[in-house]
């Protein structure tokens, strides 16, 4: 039987404004072929613009399988956008890692979370208006927070906000979303933690 991979996420996960090939759970998938993994192609729970809760409430939605061998998860950067509080993220991230390892057949060593980029460095960010030392310093708590409750819970954490950082003219057309050039850069980053991750029984 093939492996089975969930990603859960929002813009990011489903690969805003690049072709469904270059999205980077659908590269990690290919490079773990590469190393020899039957997995299958990833089923992939993200729409642009979710937040941590929206988030849950599209799980709730989706036909979701009774069991994973990996799930991943990159969520907050709405979160961050609309204002909300860290601490609501917090306890929203801490509830949505529940819900991967139960999916992850109660592996928490199976669910692989993944920092929130940096979309103030990006044309779209400059143009935004807003300011861009408070995105970065919001961004950084909120990734502070995800690799807190990853690692107390027992899942792995994979930082690519510096590679969103300093590849920031890697985008999308929209001037904000990485390309697909970006998103091969973090599946270099992510694919290790994956495979890792699938070799603990």
């Amino acid at each position: 039987m093939p492996l089975r991979y969930l990603a859960l996420g929002d813009s990011y996960t489903i690969g805003e404004d690049v072709p469904a090939q270059a999205r980077w759970p659908v590269q990690v998938a290919e490079k773990l072929r590469a190393r020899a993994f039957a997995i299958d192609d990833p089923q992939i729970v993200a729409v642009t613009g979710w937040t941590t809760d929206e988030l849950s409430d599209g799980m709730d939605k989706a036909e979701l399988g009774a069991s994973y061998d990996l799930v991943t998860l990159l969520i907050g950067v709405n979160n961050q956008y609309r204002g909300r509080a860290a601490e609501e993220y917090r306890a929203q991230l801490r509830t949505l890692l529940m819900r991967a390892t139960t999916l992850a057949g109660k592996r928490a060593a199976r669910v692989v979370v993944v920092s929130i980029p940096d979309w103030g460095v990006t044309p779209f960010g400059h143009r935004s208006g807003r300011n861009l030392q408070q995105i970065a310093a919001e961004l950084d708590a909120f990734n502070a927070i995800a690799r807190e409750e990853a690692l107390a819970a027992g899942a792995r954490f994979v930082n690519i906000t510096g590679i969103s950082r300093d590849h920031a003219s890697l985008v999308a057309s929209d001037g904000l979303h990485p390309s697909g050039a970006q998103y091969a850069l973090w599946t270099e980053a992510i694919e290790p933690a994956v495979a890792a991750a699938l070799a603990q029984h």
